[in-house]
């Protein structure tokens, strides 16, 4: 069969890919990438098959029940299949931890993260006014010193001292071994 009036065993290797690629490298590549959903692994696809082709130009060109095009499509659609079975039959792998590097941390239960809100806030009721809109200011909201003292209007100096104070009350709070720090 003459791939559309060109003869495949006259050519060399080059100009067969050259012509299939010309003739069917856009239909092929849009199939792939439909199949795959992956314009790289579509690309590596074309190849592939096109090189199956050069391998297999007797079949091209001795092929009396089907298009060239048809075949192509045929390659292609199997190479994606045992793409797919080969990734399907492998366990994922997982990269070995570094000799010196750190385990990651374990991720605490929400509901203890729950449980220590409760108490932070319920200590917090044990604060004066001063010393819990100041941990509010900077721990809640995330304001520096200076937006904080600006916000509740005092001086970043006594921003610094309420807040350094207010974090020493709330450890005696917390801890239930006296009440809070005046100052």
């Amino acid at each position: 069969m003459a791939i559309g009036g060109w003869r495949p065993k006259k050519a060399k290797g080059e100009d067969l890919v050259r012509h299939l690629y010309a003739e069917h490298g856009r239909s092929l590549l849009a199939y792939a990438t439909r199949l795959t959903g992956d314009r790289a692994a579509a690309e590596d696809v074309v190849q592939e098959t096109l090189v199956r082709a050069w391998k297999h130009a007797e079949n091209l060109e001795n092929d009396a029940k089907g298009s060239v095009r048809g075949w192509l499509l045929t390659v292609a659609r199997n190479i994606i299949t045992d793409r797919a079975r080969a990734r399907a039959a492998r366990p994922p792998e997982v990269p070995e931890p570094e000799e010196g590097a750190p385990t990651p941390a374990v991720e605490r239960d929400h509901a203890q993260s729950v449980v220590d809100s409760m108490a932070v806030l319920g200590a917090m009721d044990g604060l004066s006014p001063e010393h819990r809109d100041v941990l509010v200011e900077i721990y809640y909201r995330g304001r520096t010193v200076a937006e904080a003292a600006q916000s509740l209007g005092v001086a970043p100096g006594t921003v610094k001292s309420r807040s350094y104070y207010a974090l020493r009350a709330l450890r005696a709070v917390m801890s239930g071994t006296g009440k809070e720090v005046a100052r």
